[in-house]
């Protein structure tokens, strides 16, 4: 799950400066579960703005804000009130904002800063352990990601700053190797942890990626095309 946070309302004025009729686009999964782009911050969002003199003149949640085809449906089947639009306002993460991009040649403003992939703990409870490098290796490290969750991002550890069990940059969190040497006991795979890896290799994903089908079980991928 993409965890975003709201952009403060300021700055999202500054962005619509010129802009009178305003279509509000949220996201039905992420931004939803975030509380950034759900029904409810559509509704307040649309609120703020009209307080500010701004007319809304459409808003949606969509199923799923990153889905191009669901947004272009959405702006499709009410193409006559969106036409009216000046700009439109996404809130959502950047995918969710650049499907938006895809789906109209008018003004499209961010409403959320995206800022990371989240497993969930629980409701409003996120934690990142995953950063899409594109190689995965934590099969050598008890399937917990060293590069994500140790604060310093050590193959080979761990530092000299662990603190029983805690990391030292933050005190709260716990130490990443910690874990990974206490998995690995648990399995029985205690000689993974004298494993010398080499340095992360960060140029097997290629920016922007993407993944295209070439036919039944053919995928390719590589830099957008």
């Amino acid at each position: 799950m993409i965890i975003s946070q709201k952009k403060p309302f300021e700055e999202i004025l500054e962005d619509l400066e010129g802009d009178t009729k305003i279509v509000i686009i949220g996201c039905g999964e992420c931004a939803t579960a975030t509380r950034t782009g759900g029904e409810p911050e559509v509704a307040e969002m649309k609120a703020q703005l009209e307080e500010e003199g701004k007319e809304v003149v459409f808003t949606d949640v969509v199923h799923t804000g990153c889905h191009e085809l669901d947004v272009k449906r959405v702006l499709r089947q009410n193409k006559q009130v969106v036409a009216e639009a000046d700009a439109f306002l996404v809130l959502s993460c950047g995918a969710g904002t650049q499907a938006c991009r895809a789906a109209t040649d008018k003004h499209v403003v961010p409403g959320c800063d995206p800022l990371f992939l989240g497993n969930i703990q629980r409701s409003m409870d996120f934690l990142e352990k995953c950063s899409h490098c594109g190689a995965c290796v934590i099969d050598d490290y008890g399937a917990i990601c060293p590069i994500t969750r140790c604060a310093k991002g050590l193959v080979n550890g761990p530092c000299g700053g662990t603190n029983h069990g805690m990391c030292e940059v933050d005190p709260e969190m716990p130490c990443a190797w910690t874990l990974i040497h206490e998995q690995l006991k648990k399995e029985g795979r205690e000689d993974k942890r004298t494993k010398l890896h080499e340095p992360k290799d960060w140029n097997v994903v290629r920016r922007p990626a993407a993944i295209v089908e070439r036919g039944p079980g053919k995928l390719k991928m590589g830099s957008e095309e």
